[in-house]
């Protein structure tokens, strides 16, 4: 599995997670579920994006947004006297379910001069964490290449009654997503991790490919080098230049990020976990875990299990 494909497997759409906003100015739409991702695509209209710190953002037609959470923010026809905290005016929401909507929804759609689609992502996982953490507080990309087909289709599905009506629905979102973040990782004012752009290295690529491959393989540097082609002092300098850690530091903190997720699933013992990340025991697994994140195996697995799954309802008027 390609890399990127791997990190944001983990990213999808489940439920009523998105909403469409009819708005008439002057207007403000508030969000503040907490999502750890919120995706704004325009049908109709432009607006701003206020978040709860730095500049604002124009986003409009043609164009697709990505806000990191979880602080608040609002979509504004108004960035100079909008703030992220005030209440929303001038929007309808209008909720279109499994049954197709009547006339009157469609007339007044048809009568505003904006409409926003939204959808809140909850990303919990540590795994694709990882590559969005890189991600500027708003993130407006235009539509490009395989993205651009993509709205017109998934605004003709938004009305539809079909049976898996909700799975079609948070697929295409979910696409869209990851369209959106490929793009913007592609272009040139992206910052990207380290370790992102070393994937096209002839030395690091190999390397960090064969780490994401096979993460519990017992691999050493002299291993690794001998996949890249180099010598291991060739290796360790060329990756720690890229990357910013060494080969092996990069495979026990790829090994502890997918432990921290695997830990979340109940039915696996820490042992069992441990096992699945390339430790023999728990004990050494256990002391990795925690020089690494600062708890124990067994306390992350609490405090993920007490932490509540925040409100991923859009924004009402």
């Amino acid at each position: 599995m390609d890399v990127f494909d791997e990190l944001l497997l983990g990213v999808r759409g489940k439920g009523a997670v998105f909403g469409r906003s009819v708005l008439w100015p002057p207007w403000s739409l508030r969000f503040s579920d907490g999502a750890y991702l919120t995706l704004c695509v325009p049908l109709r209209g432009a607006g701003w994006i206020v978040p709860g710190a730095g500049e604002a953002r124009h986003v409009g037609l043609g164009e697709t947004a990505i806000v990191r959470g979880p602080a608040p923010f609002c979509f504004t026809d108004d960035p100079v006297n909008a703030t992220a905290t005030e209440q929303p005016t001038g929007v309808r929401e209008v909720r279109w379910g499994e049954d197709a909507p009547d006339a009157a929804d469609r007339d007044l759609e048809l009568s505003c001069s904006t409409v926003l689609l939204a959808a809140a992502y909850d990303v919990r996982e540590q795994v694709p964490q990882r590559l969005l953490r890189a991600l500027p507080p708003v993130v407006v990309v235009p539509d490009e290449q395989d993205c651009s087909p993509m709205r017109d289709y998934l605004e003709s599905q938004i009305g539809g009654g079909r049976p898996g009506h909700q799975i079609v629905l948070d697929r295409l979102l979910d696409w869209l997503l990851v369209c959106t973040l490929r793009d913007w990782f592609d272009r040139p004012e992206a910052e990207p991790p380290g370790w992102y752009g070393a994937l096209g290295d002839e030395v690091a690529g190999p390397v960090l490919r064969a780490i994401h491959e096979d993460p519990a393989h017992p691999w050493t540097t002299a291993e690794l080098a001998s996949r890249a082609g180099v010598s291991r002092t060739t290796l360790a300098k060329r990756f720690t230049e890229l990357v910013g850690t060494g080969p092996v530091a990069y495979l026990t903190e790829w090994r502890m990020t997918l432990a921290a997720d695997l830990l979340t699933r109940p039915e696996l013992t820490v042992a069992a976990v441990a096992r699945r990340v390339g430790y023999a025991d728990a004990f050494g697994f256990s002391a990795a875990f925690k020089r690494l994140r600062g708890e124990s195996p067994s306390t992350y697995r609490r405090e993920a299990a007490a932490t509540p799954v925040p409100d991923r309802a859009v924004p009402a008027g």
